[in-house]
């Protein structure tokens, strides 16, 4: 029997899995940008596609996927690119309708204790039997509110005067009004 020498064996060639994550990072990055956190996945597929890029080359053939690594490092650049166009626009709207959202939330809670302090006069006329041209201190109010007067405080920092009976009761702040009767 003669011995034959073994042929020698050629190494499997594989796609490199760092290039396909650097793919699937720029993608994810282009996905999530919307929501201003694709950056962070666009720059680990950007690192990712020239870690596997270097080492493809570098592989002698053993290892594929450098369109995959390149996908992903043109994708992600593309994904840096557009966040600094992107993310301060997005900034510049959400600000303001913040600041909006706020204003109103502060408004209606300044009406409502308005309501409060309205409901509170009417109850501290019927039951002592005042005219609509009396006026009530705020000492009159408490036993009617349910934390008390001094409980009661404008959010965006105005000042209530309670008016007389016949009246509305008025913030300091322009906007923040309860319709009088004749609205």
């Amino acid at each position: 029997m003669a011995f034959e020498p073994a042929a020698p064996s050629i190494p499997a060639i594989k796609t490199s899995r760092l290039a396909i994550w650097s793919l699937v990072l720029s993608l994810l990055g282009i996905v999530l940008l919307v929501v201003c956190i694709g950056p962070l996945f666009a720059i680990a597929g950007i690192i990712c596609g020239h870690m596997a890029y270097s080492r493809i080359k570098r592989s002698g053939g053993v290892l594929t996927g450098d369109g995959l690594a390149l996908g992903g490092l043109i994708t992600g650049y593309a994904c840096i690119a557009l966040s600094v166009v992107m993310i301060p626009l997005l900034t510049a709207i959400a600000i303001p309708n913040f600041i909006k959202a706020r204003q109103t939330a502060q408004m209606h809670a300044c009406i409502n204790n308005l309501r409060q302090i309205d409901g509170a006069k009417q109850m501290w006329a019927l039951q002592n039997k005042k005219e609509t041209n009396d006026t009530p201190t705020a000492q009159d109010l408490t036993p009617f509110l349910k934390s008390g007067f001094s409980s009661l405080q404008c959010p965006a920092g105005g000042t209530y005067t309670i008016n007389k009976v016949g009246e509305v009761p008025t913030c300091s702040i322009q906007d923040h009004r309860l319709p009088s009767a004749a609205e």
